[in-house]
C-alpha cells in the first residue's frame, strides 16, 4: 500500500522552515518517535478536494498559521519505503510526497503547531537546512531542487 501525501519547502526572506517531528499517526492513534526534523508533510484524506487543500490543511494544523502562498509545484516526488517497524503501526509500505514550495506571508512569532506531532518550529539559513534535515532522501531533494 502506498500512502499519498504532500509536503511544504516554506521559505520566507532568505531561510528555510523545518520541523522537529516528535510523534506519528498509527493505526492505533499516534505514537511517540525520538524525533526528526523534516518540512512540513502530511497525508492525504479522503474529505481532501485537492492537493492544495491537503498542503494547507496540513500547513494549519503544524504550524498554527494560513498565512501561506504556493510558488510552485515539484515535478519529482520525494518516494521511500517505511522501516518495517513503521509498517506495521500505519499500514503502509511506501509514500510518495508531493511537495510544494511555499512562501510564508505571516509573522514568525505567531507560529504555534495545533498539533502534538510537532515539538518545534524553526527558520534556518539555507546552507544549514540539508545539515539538520533527518532523512537522506528529503536532503538530496532539498540540495538538487534549492542549492544552486
Amino acid at each position: 500500500m502506498i500512502r499519498k501525501a504532500v509536503g511544504a519547502i516554506v521559505f520566507q526572506k532568505n531561510q528555510f522552515l523545518i520541523a522537529h517531528k516528535v510523534s506519528i499517526n498509527t493505526n492505533k492513534g499516534k505514537q511517540k518517535i525520538k524525533g526528526e526534523w523534516d518540512f512540513i508533510k502530511g497525508g492525504v484524506e479522503e474529505n481532501d478536494r485537492n492537493l492544495t487543500d491537503t498542503l494547507f490543511r496540513e500547513l494549519e494544523e503544524e504550524t498554527g498559521s494560513k498565512d501561506y502562498r504556493v510558488v510552485k509545484e515539484f515535478d519529482e516526488k520525494i518516494c521511500f519505503h517505511f522501516p518495517d517497524e513503521i509498517k506495521m503501526k500505519i499500514g503502509y509500505d511506501k509514500q510518495e510526497t508531493i511537495m510544494f514550495l511555499v512562501e510564508f506571508l505571516g509573522d514568525r512569532n505567531s507560529l504555534n503547531p495545533n498539533d502534538r506531532e510537532i515539538r518545534e518550529l524553526k527558520f534556518i539559513d539555507k546552507d544549514k537546512v540539508a545539515e539538520i534535515l533527518t532523512h537522506q532522501v528529503t536532503k538530496d531533494f532539498f540540495k538538487r531542487h534549492l542549492i544552486v
